[in-house]
């Protein structure tokens, strides 16, 4: 028989292939896009029954081969369950309450100005260790707030060029500007005896005393105060 000849086929072509060819085909290319993207060992409907052969147990139907199985994940039954079987799970699934997200009001305050200050240079008699002792003065201060502090190093601050000799210490409290006072960057002493905060609600007076650790070779240098 001329299969090269007979209708519909082209010379050379091999004739014009038949349907079961067409499916055979149609398989084989689902088959291995279903390998490249099915992990069988993930698959919640695959299974292997005793008899050897493969189970797919949302359309039970029967695979000789693993290769089938796949074949058969890319049909149109399987494809149509497994959106029947994700449509009932979503009505069944009882509705969660919406949470309403809890609102956090702003405050907003209208800055007055710098507070006041004294910073007196201290020695230890005992150890010899340079401390400092800031007194920052708040006769505004909104009730209730409790003038905060942090140290800044050098390369935190936007306001000057860096030096990594100098680091900052930072006073805050609501309406007053922030403050910042330009410390030698040397390490400070946590010992409770040495830092420690006190804050008088009567006189409305901030006081912060820290001390750096020996350091022989450099002195407590000059203090600067500037807004940040």
């Amino acid at each position: 028989m001329d299969f090269q000849h007979r209708a519909g086929g082209k010379t050379g072509s091999g004739g014009v292939a038949s349907s079961s060819e067409t499916n055979k085909d149609r398989r084989e290319r689902l088959r291995l896009l279903a390998l490249e993207t099915i992990d069988l060992a993930k698959d919640p409907y695959f299974m292997q029954n005793h008899l050897g052969t493969y189970e797919c147990k949302l359309c039970l139907t029967l695979h000789n081969n693993e290769g089938s199985y796949l074949a058969h994940t890319q049909g149109k039954k399987h494809q149509a369950n497994l959106a029947r079987r994700a449509a009932k799970e979503a009505k069944d699934a009882p509705a969660m309450p919406t949470t309403e997200k809890s609102r956090v009001d702003i405050k907003r305050f209208v800055k007055i100005g710098r507070p006041g200050y004294k910073v007196t240079k201290q020695r230890d008699p005992e150890t010899g260790q340079q401390s400092l002792l800031f007194q920052i003065d708040y006769p505004e201060i909104v009730e209730g707030v409790i003038p905060r502090h942090r140290f800044m190093a050098a390369y935190e601050q936007r306001i000057e060029p860096p030096e990594k000799k100098w680091q900052y210490l930072l006073f805050a409290a609501e309406p007053y500007e922030t403050i910042a006072f330009k410390v030698p960057s040397r390490e400070v002493d946590k010992d409770p005896r040495r830092f420690w905060t006190h804050w008088n609600k009567e006189t409305k007076q901030f006081f912060l005393q820290f001390a750096f650790k020996m350091d022989k070779d450099k002195g407590i240098g000059m203090l600067r105060i500037a807004p940040y």
